[in-house]
């Protein structure tokens, strides 16, 4: 009797916990894991959403975009957009943190300061920017002042400066973010650490180098990896302030994607090849910083002999 009433028990308490889950695994279902292989199946297809029409055509889209000289515009603007922000954004994030840590005066304030650009609309900034980097904007004006050259179109107009400008913005804004993240991970730090390292003479740089670096090693692993992603999904600056131009100058990954599904005969199987291609660029870069990060972490936790 007791082992049916436990087993009655059991099967009680899988149900209520299927049930909890329930609504979460149908939104799981329907809004990631079916337009998932959905739009996997159309990277294989000529779709177009307007007739309604659907052609099998195997690879040829996939065939496609190695003669395409936009989508390769494209992932090389989306590259100078990583490689050129995150290292910035990291560097600014880890020493805004490293100086927010201390105790100084309005330090609470300086936190929320740095954090809100993070939690504003990114629309509403990017039309702030589209504005200050205007032919007669603030940053012109400011520029003519103290006789520095600068595009006399506008920043955005110019084939040179369009994409800087849009990266400077997004490690502005990025930057809050990521200081929140070394905070908490600076705050993990032992302080007994900081102390004995003082009695033993050591500087700030050391103690940055030999304990501060060191302990921040996980987070910056996470940060880096997060900011990756991140970064090559790129499109709301893009699509607000450029439109990918001048000259596709400006034009990325997702907004190629956006850009063939809607505003190009809607080719939703040539987008779709294209959003599979960069998460596969996505997945293999993140995989490698795990594996390089990752290793160095294993090694600097690694006691001494």
């Amino acid at each position: 009797m007791d082992r049916s009433f436990n087993n009655r028990y059991t099967l009680e308490r899988r149900a209520v916990t299927w049930l909890f889950l329930a609504p979460w695994l149908i939104t799981l279902l329907l809004f990631w894991a079916y337009p998932l292989l959905y739009s996997l199946y159309l990277s294989f297809t000529e779709y177009r959403t307007l007739s309604g029409q659907i052609t099998w055509i195997g690879l040829d889209n996939y065939s496609r975009l190695l003669g395409d000289n936009v989508f390769w515009k494209a992932l090389a603007n989306t590259s100078i957009f990583v490689v050129g922000t995150i290292p910035f954004t990291t560097i600014f994030a880890i020493a805004l943190a490293v100086m927010l840590n201390r105790n100084i005066a309005w330090k609470g304030f300086y936190r929320s300061a740095y954090f809100i650009p993070s939690v504003t609309a990114l629309v509403v900034l990017s039309l702030i920017f589209t504005n200050l980097y205007a032919q007669d904007g603030y940053i012109n004006s400011l520029l003519s002042l103290i006789g520095i050259p600068y595009p006399q179109d506008g920043w955005l107009l110019n084939t040179g400066t369009a994409l800087p400008a849009i990266m400077a913005m997004d490690v502005w804004i990025a930057t809050g973010y990521y200081t929140v993240l070394f905070l908490a991970a600076l705050q993990t730090i032992p302080k007994e650490l900081y102390e004995a390292s003082e009695i033993d003479g050591a500087s700030r740089r050391q103690q940055f180098f030999s304990i501060t670096l060191p302990g921040l090693r996980p987070m910056l692993l996470f940060v880096i990896v997060l900011n990756t992603i991140r970064s090559f999904q790129v499109f709301t600056e893009v699509y607000v302030m450029t439109k990918g131009g001048p000259l596709n100058a400006t034009t990325t990954l997702v907004y190629e994607v956006y850009q063939n599904a809607f505003d190009h005969s809607n080719l939703m199987g040539y987008a779709s090849a294209i959003a599979y291609v960069t998460f596969i660029v996505i997945l293999g870069v993140s995989l490698v910083q795990i594996w390089l990060l990752g290793k160095n972490n294993s090694k600097g936790s690694r006691p001494e002999d």
